[in-house]
């Protein structure tokens, strides 16, 4: 297993688009390559309990994405979140994805993406902001939603429920200045709900990965 550093906020390779937030982390701990990084990002998010199309979107944006340049972030989580790393792994390209952990390092949550856990590490970064040997508390994974939006260009969300812990990932996003895309889906749908409010409220409405580079090509 590779090990575990911590980088504080003096070292050149602590994101600095994390001081942007009102409480960073003094130190964030990483085990992987920490030269992700230094590469522009963005962070997809959405539902643990997707649909078959949910998780199809999620994993072909994260291939698509990482092919133009751009590292994938999210939170390791079922579903969404699963589907957009795998797909951003898909890619064979070094440093595609960042998983930020609402855990400390020396733990895998769930258990099930323990192997998923150990490609990221191989081929991306962990991070966490908790020590190893913290106990993991339910509050630390709405937490480290902050890191996930503030580390990004933008944050894509891809299926999400009106109270899903996805849009205020989104609107933390909006908050730092960040972009904010969604993906529309069949009226009707619970799971679609979120991304038609986030739309509703001036989100980019997202149909294919080109959409997402039309807008941050500036910021490339």
């Amino acid at each position: 297993m590779t090990s575990i550093i911590a980088i504080n906020q003096s070292s050149p390779y602590y994101p600095r688009r994390l001081l942007d937030l009102q409480d960073p982390p003094l130190e964030i701990f990483c085990r992987g390559h920490l030269e992700a990084l230094r590469l522009p990002s963005l962070a997809i998010v959405g539902s643990r309990k997707a649909s078959q199309q949910g998780l199809r979107h999620a994993h072909d944006f994260g291939k698509s994405l990482v092919h133009m340049g751009i590292c994938v972030v999210s939170g390791m989580a079922e579903g969404i979140d699963t589907a957009s790393h795998l797909g951003a792994l898909s890619s064979e390209l070094d440093y595609c994805t960042i998983a930020v952990c609402g855990t400390s390092l020396d733990r895998c949550y769930p258990i099930k993406n323990k192997g998923l856990s150990q490609k990221i590490a191989e081929n991306g970064l962990l991070i966490s902001e908790y020590p190893i040997g913290t106990v993991t508390k339910p509050y630390h994974f709405p937490q480290r939603n902050r890191l996930i939006a503030a580390l990004s260009l933008g944050t894509l969300v891809v299926e999400a429920t009106q109270k899903s812990g996805s849009l205020i990932t989104a609107r933390i996003a909006n908050e730092l200045g960040r972009e904010v895309f969604a993906i529309p889906n069949g009226i009707g749908k619970v799971c679609s709900s979120g991304c038609h409010q986030l739309i509703r409220e001036g989100a980019k409405l997202t149909e294919r990965p080109s959409d997402i580079a039309e807008e941050l090509i500036f910021k490339l």
